[in-house]
């Protein structure tokens, strides 16, 4: 429990198209901040734009179920949980 909480705490951040996006997401995948830097809002281009905001959450949200499962890995101490659906089933 106690680490599903420290996750919370836990940030990953995340740029995209050359630092112009920047996405910040808690360890439980809740995005807290993006900021848009005004040069790249551009009223005729803004299919660019929504593929850099697009692009920048997806990378957030992929190294944020990272940070999850380097701690979930950490808490299990690397145990066989494979082995379990053996003893369940």
């Amino acid at each position: 429990m106690q680490t599903q909480e420290a996750l919370g705490d836990e940030t990953v951040t995340v740029t995209a198209g050359g630092g112009v996006i920047e996405v910040v997401m808690s360890g439980h995948q809740r995005m807290q901040s993006i900021t848009i830097d005004p040069e790249v809002v551009d009223p005729e281009d803004v299919e660019m734009l929504q593929d850099l905001i697009i692009a920048a959450v997806n990378e957030a949200i992929e190294q944020s179920q990272g940070l999850a499962a380097q701690q979930m890995a950490a808490l299990t101490g690397g145990l066989g949980l494979g082995d379990l659906g053996g003893l369940l089933g």
